[in-house]
C-alpha cells in the first residue's frame, strides 16, 4: 500500500451517519430535548437508534410509538423544528468518527483514491459535522440529500457521488439497506459495516462484503481494487 497510484482512478463513496461517524448520541439528545420541550417523556437510546437512517421525523414518531402517545401531525412538525434547531447547534457534542475511520481515509487518500460523501443528511447539517471533526479535507465531493436530484435509495444519489468514475471503478461504503439498495440499483458494489444503525441484521442484507469495523474494512478496499 505504499504505491501512490494504487487507487488512482478509483472512487469510494461513504455514507455518513452510522458509517463514518457515530452521530447517534447527539441525534438522540436532540430528540429528547424536543420531547422534553413539549413535556413529553424521554426515550431510551436503544429504542430509536436503529431508526436514525430514516431521518429526524422517524425518530420522533418512534418515540411516540414507544410511549403510546397520540401522533398529531401538527405537533410532530413542531417537534421536528425544535429537534432540528437544537441539533444544528449541538451536532458534535458527543458524536465522533468510529474507530479506524481517520486512518482509513488517510490511507486511501495517500494512495490517490477519490473519496466522497453520499448522505441523506441535509448539507446544512452535514458540513458543520465534517468541519468540527476535521474531516472535510479528506473528501473530493459531498453529496447530500438536498444537493442531488434524488436521495438514497435512488441510484441517482450514488451515481452523482461517484461521477465521473465508471461503476466498475467505484465502491459504496454504508451501514444500512438504504445504502445497499441505492448502490445495487446504480450497479456499484457495496460494502456494509455492522457498527451502524440498520434495523435489519447487516449480514443478511446481501451486501458485496460485510465488516465489523474499519480495521477489517481498510485492507479489503485495497484488495478489492488490486
Amino acid at each position: 500500500m505504499n504505491n501512490k497510484q494504487t487507487l488512482d482512478g478509483k472512487t469510494i463513496a461513504f455514507d455518513l451517519d452510522g458509517t463514518l461517524v457515530d452521530t447517534a448520541p447527539d441525534l438522540i439528545a436532540a430528540l429528547n430535548h424536543a420531547m422534553q420541550n413539549s413535556n413529553k417523556p424521554q426515550t431510551p437510546a436503544h429504542i430509536v437508534r436503529d431508526k436514525i437512517g430514516h431521518g429526524a421525523k422517524a425518530l420522533i414518531i418512534a418515540a411516540h410509538d414507544y410511549h403510546d402517545l397520540t401522533q398529531d401531525q401538527l405537533e410532530i412538525e413542531k417537534l421536528l423544528q425544535v429537534f432540528l434547531q437544537y441539533y444544528s447547534q449541538n451536532s458534535t457534542k458527543i458524536s465522533k468518527p468510529f474507530a479506524g475511520v481517520i486512518d482509513c481515509l488517510e490511507q486511501l487518500k495517500a494512495n490517490s483514491a477519490t473519496l466522497t460523501i453520499c448522505t441523506n443528511k441535509s448539507e446544512a447539517l452535514t458540513l458543520p459535522i465534517l468541519r468540527k471533526l476535521n474531516m472535510t479535507d479528506y473528501f473530493d465531493g459531498i453529496f447530500c440529500a438536498d444537493t442531488v436530484p434524488a436521495k438514497k435509495p435512488d441510484p441517482a444519489h450514488v451515481l452523482a457521488a461517484i461521477a465521473p468514475a465508471q461503476t466498475k471503478d467505484a465502491l459504496m461504503i454504508g451501514d444500512s439497506n438504504t445504502d445497499l439498495l441505492a448502490a445495487k440499483a446504480a450497479g456499484v458494489d457495496c460494502f456494509l459495516l455492522e457498527h451502524g444503525y440498520s434495523e435489519q441484521k447487516v449480514s443478511q442484507l446481501g451486501a458485496t462484503k460485510v465488516f465489523n469495523n474499519f480495521e477489517q474494512l481498510t485492507p479489503e478496499i485495497f484488495n478489492w481494487f488490486s
